[in-house]
């Protein structure tokens, strides 16, 4: 495996609420109120996982510039990254 792939199922593996996330997230568009939803998890911690996402390249934000209904989508890395992480 790719160094990078390495580096994001590990990431994923080692946190519950990323896994969480990313798994609510799937193959849509969706908003953090829907993944909170989906997940089961509070609109902060999924505020703050979404930004650790962002930051390591596993999903992307649609529209940056919008404060409210911002738009997520899981990237090619974050689905092979949870493909691999079981």
């Amino acid at each position: 495996m790719e160094k990078e792939i390495v580096k994001a199922v590990s990431l994923i593996k080692s946190s519950a609420y990323r896994q969480k996330v990313l798994k609510a997230i799937g193959n849509e568009v969706v908003t953090p109120n829907e993944i909170a939803k989906k997940a089961g998890l509070r609109l902060n911690h999924v505020s703050m996982v979404l930004t650790d996402l962002k930051r390591n390249s596993l999903v992307k934000c649609l529209n940056e510039d919008t404060k409210k209904g911002r738009l997520y989508q899981m990237t090619e890395l974050g689905k092979n990254a949870l493909g691999k992480s079981g």
